[in-house]
């Protein structure tokens, strides 16, 4: 059975996030995503403010644009954010949308190749380790955490190119694929993560979902149900249409919609 998970979009009112927090913590929904988009909000205040206001909830964060953010910088906040909140976090890491990155100076000419040094710094600080790196772009030198995690968080790829899902195969801990694609679009992705995958862990595969708010349960359950089969781990359902209440969405998702999940 897929985890099923909401989306707070940065979309919606930071302000918004404790009422929505509250309603996936009382109602018993197992996770909640959020993203780093320019120029709303950061995923890294916005995943330590629901981890704070929780107790239980999984917090992912898909995902944190690297051309927009010091590798070392990323690995501190994310260190600190899983010794206080320790096996409830999940991130994730990738391109940032080119104009946004252009826009702000972080352009790069070579998107691939500073994923790859980031991904594998960022996962070599989580776990402890002292890290030198003089590549392209990512320029380490004896880097170490003081306070690295004791339960180090999955850190996921995302990105739907086959390049891309092919190096999150290689060196990350799984795939985040955003909305818009298909069952099938997810089989044919998965077939590049699978053919370059690495490590012997099993990968977790998180897909977002774009749904109608006064969607049904049981149309929700099958499109997850569907996503699943095409081999998704976590499903991430966001409510489409204006003005949508979204802690009445989230409660409605864990007590109608993850029953009939299978």
């Amino acid at each position: 059975m897929p985890t099923l998970a909401a989306i707070f979009p940065p979309t919606q009112a930071p302000e918004r996030l404790g009422a929505v927090a509250a309603a996936a913590e009382v109602s018993g929904l197992s996770e909640l995503w959020v993203w780093e988009d320019c120029f709303c909000q950061s995923g890294i205040a916005t995943a330590t403010a629901i981890l704070a206001a929780t107790s239980h909830v999984g917090v992912g964060i898909g995902l944190l644009p690297v051309p927009l953010r010091n590798v070392a910088l990323t690995a501190m906040e994310l260190a600190t954010m899983s010794r206080l909140f320790p096996g409830r976090l999940t991130a994730g890491v990738g391109h940032g949308v080119a104009d946004w990155m252009s826009q702000v100076g972080g352009k790069v000419s070579s998107p691939m190749t500073l994923l790859r040094e980031y991904t594998v710094a960022l996962h070599a600080l989580l776990r402890g380790e002292t890290v030198t790196s003089h590549g392209r772009y990512v320029h380490l030198d004896g880097v170490a955490l003081d306070w690295p995690p004791a339960t180090v968080p999955p850190l996921l790829v995302g990105g739907i190119g086959p390049r891309t899902v092919g190096l999150a195969g290689e060196v990350a801990d799984g795939l985040i694929l955003p909305g818009g694609l298909s069952p099938d679009d997810v089989r044919a992705a998965l077939g590049h993560f699978h053919r370059s995958r690495t490590a012997s862990d099993p990968a977790r595969i998180v897909v977002f979902i774009s749904v109608p708010a006064d969607s049904t349960a049981a149309a929700i359950a099958a499109a997850v149900g569907d996503y699943a089969l095409a081999g998704a781990t976590h499903v991430a359902v966001n409510a489409s249409g204006s003005g949508t209440d979204l802690e009445r969405f989230v409660r409605f998702l864990a007590l109608e919609v993850a029953p009939l999940v299978s």
